[in-house]
């Protein structure tokens, strides 16, 4: 099965439902998944400015530790000239994409948005914005595209209805969710979506439809992690998700997707501390350290114990390259290195 996973890049239902509850050891797999990134990638990984700006969220969704009613947080929003700051630090770092991520904050209008977009593209025009900022309008994704964004990170968390009303509240609606991840396809981002592992009462048969819709969508990053529990939610009694079976699935998403950016996620490392090492030796190829200012990521707490929240820009990427280097890759910082995979539609990944 593996083989044939790796030579059609599909199996069966049923076959990838024998994959995904498999028992054996999975080195067999691992070694197939690295080899097809090696193919496309060479040992090439790549980093993510992640700036975190805002914890505020309109949302309720049960497994979030920032979801709205959660009163324990503290809120908090970087002003553009901290948002600025990260991104000046993380330049001369060498990073060449940053990640605006926060929670649904409609504090912060298309107005402003397009023009923070703007002031980044025009200060660093060597480098990528990508917005993590989820669900809008049609017209507001077209106006950060217009205003210079490259990419949308969005994930869709699950295709399953009845399982979509298991994860969040009456009033979000996974028809809107869907539709965003298709206007931003048709609007011209390069588009990242992706899913939990582990989440309550998740299924095989979930993310077997989760893995259907991602051949649909034909992402260009693909984000999967094991689900944390937060203290201060409704799932907060519940399990981790597994992190052999997360190892699992990044395979077999390199074998279903060999093109696709997928990343070593923060959770890998939160849940086991050699977790994103582990994660691109599965066929994972991203990493996305933190620039957001210290005092502030504790705040930025989707789940608990999240590492790496005191650490310097700096320091966390020496470490991080390090670390990468000890297993046979190497951090890339110069956004041109991808360009020379053709199998990259835009030659630019995530």
């Amino acid at each position: 099965m593996i083989e044939r996973l790796r030579k059609n890049g599909n199996l069966s239902d049923e076959e990838l439902k024998a994959m995904i509850e498999s028992s054996s050891d999975d080195q067999a797999l691992f070694e197939a998944a690295d080899s097809v990134r090696r193919a496309h990638y060479s040992t090439d990984v790549y980093i993510r400015g992640l700036i975190e700006f805002t914890n505020y969220c309109k949302n309720n969704c049960y497994y979030c530790g920032i979801r709205n009613s959660n009163r324990t947080v503290q809120r908090y929003r970087l002003t553009k000239e901290e948002i600025l700051c990260c991104c000046r630090e993380g330049h001369a770092l060498g990073f060449r994409t940053f990640v605006l991520q926060g929670g649904e904050d409609y504090f912060f209008t298309d107005e402003w948005i397009c023009g923070l977009i703007a002031e980044i593209k025009s200060l660093y025009r060597d480098c990528a914005v990508t917005l993590s900022i989820g669900e809008r309008e049609h017209d507001s994704y077209q106006a950060y595209f217009d205003a210079g964004a490259d990419r949308f990170l969005l994930r869709h968390e699950t295709v399953d209805s009845d399982y979509y009303r298991i994860l969040h509240p009456d009033g979000m609606s996974l028809e809107n969710r869907i539709s965003c991840l298709w206007d931003l396809k048709k609007i011209g981002y390069q588009v990242g979506s992706g899913f939990m592992v582990g989440t309550p009462k998740q299924t095989t048969e979930h993310i077997i439809k989760d893995l259907r819709f991602l051949q649909e969508l034909q992402p260009d990053m693909i984000g999967i992690g094991p689900y944390i529990p937060h203290q201060s939610t409704p799932f907060s009694n519940c399990e981790s998700g597994d992190m052999r079976l997360c190892l699992r699935l990044i395979a077999i998403l390199r074998l279903m997707f060999p093109c696709a950016l997928i990343p070593a996620t923060t959770a890998l490392g939160t849940v086991d501390k050699k977790g994103r090492e582990l994660g691109l030796k599965a066929g994972a190829n991203v990493v996305m350290p933190n620039l957001s200012p210290i005092k502030f990521r504790n705040q930025y707490e989707l789940y608990d114990n999240k590492i790496c929240t005191g650490e310097e820009a700096a320091e966390c990427l020496r470490c991080i390259r390090k670390r990468v280097a000890s297993i046979g890759y190497a951090i890339v910082t110069d956004i041109g290195h991808v360009k020379k995979f053709s199998c990259l539609n835009s030659g630019e990944g995530l």
